[in-house]
C-alpha cells in the first residue's frame, strides 16, 4: 500500500464536505469549495448527485471546475437550462432541492449568517460586502444547509453585525416561528473540524476535529464558548483515491 499522501486544509475541507452529500440527492451549487466538493462527490460515492447551479443548469456533469456559474461548460452538460425565476421560484423557494451549499464572512452559534457588512451600520459600514445574493433563499428553503468557512474569531463572531441569512435565528423553534421550511444549517464545514446544531439547543456544536487540528486551536478560533461533543470524534484523513480525484480536478481547470 502507497504512503498517505498529505493534504491542505481546503483539500480536507472539499473532502469532508463531499463524503456529507448522498447520492440521489439534488445540490444547490456555488463556485469554489462548494462546487469542488459536489463534483468530487458525483466522481466518488454520488453519481446520481444532481448539481444545479444558479444560472439556470441542471443536472450539470463539468469535466473540470467552472470558472463562474456562467462557464457554458455547465449548459453543454446540464440534462436542462431554465431561467435563473424558475431556479428560485419552482425549484428553490418551494423546497425541492435537498442541499444548499453557503459561507459566512461571519457566522454566530446558532448558525446565522452575515455577507453584508463589517462594522458601523448599513448606511455607514466599515466594510461592505458582495451581499445576500441568493443565500436567504437557499438557508430558507433548502431542506438542509452545508456551511463552509475558514475558522477564525473574525469569522465566528459572538455577535453579527447583520443577519444576512437565518439559521437557526435565536435557537430552537425560532425557524418554524418565522416560516421557514428548510431545516436550516446541519453541518459546517471548517479548516479545522466539522460542527452540527445541537438537537436541544440548536447551538454549532464541535463534533469532529480534522487531523492534526486540536481543540484548543478550535476554541481560539471560535468567539463563543464553544460546545463540544462528549464523544468528540476525528475526521477521517483523505484518502488516496480522494486526494487523486479531487487533484485531477483541480488540475484540469484553467
Amino acid at each position: 500500500m502507497s504512503e498517505q499522501r498529505e493534504h491542505t486544509a481546503d483539500e480536507m475541507m472539499s473532502v469532508a464536505a463531499a463524503r456529507a452529500l448522498r447520492d440521489d440527492a439534488s445540490c444547490f451549487v456555488g463556485i469554489g469549495l462548494p462546487s469542488t466538493a459536489a463534483n468530487v462527490a458525483r466522481r466518488m460515492h454520488a453519481p446520481n448527485l444532481v448539481l444545479i447551479y444558479e444560472s439556470g443548469c441542471l443536472g450539470a456533469k463539468p469535466d473540470r471546475l467552472p470558472l463562474s456559474i456562467g462557464d457554458g461548460m455547465l449548459a453543454e452538460t446540464a440534462d436542462a437550462v431554465i431561467g435563473v425565476p424558475e431556479v428560485f421560484n419552482y425549484w428553490l423557494q418551494p423546497g425541492r432541492i435537498d442541499v444548499g451549499f453557503l459561507s459566512a464572512a461571519q457566522l454566530d452559534k446558532f448558525g446565522n449568517i452575515n455577507t453584508t457588512i463589517v462594522g458601523g451600520d448599513y448606511d455607514n459600514p466599515k466594510v461592505r460586502l458582495p451581499g445576500a445574493g441568493g443565500a436567504p433563499e437557499i438557508a430558507a428553503s433548502c431542506r438542509e444547509v452545508f456551511i463552509v468557512v475558514r475558522q477564525s474569531r473574525r469569522t465566528f463572531a459572538s455577535k453579527l453585525d447583520f443577519v444576512t441569512s437565518v439559521g437557526h435565528g435565536s435557537g430552537p423553534g425560532e425557524r418554524e416561528r418565522l416560516g421557514l421550511s428548510g431545516a436550516g444549517p446541519t453541518l459546517v464545514i471548517t479548516d479545522l473540524g466539522v460542527l452540527r446544531p445541537d438537537p436541544r439547543t440548536a447551538e454549532l456544536t464541535l463534533t469532529e476535529l480534522h487531523p492534526g487540528a486540536t481543540l484548543e486551536e478550535a476554541r481560539d478560533a471560535t468567539g463563543w464558548d464553544l460546545a463540544v461533543a462528549e464523544d468528540l470524534g476525528q475526521t477521517p484523513t483523505p484518502t488516496e483515491q480522494e486526494l487523486t480525484v479531487l487533484r485531477a480536478l483541480t488540475e484540469a481547470s484553467p
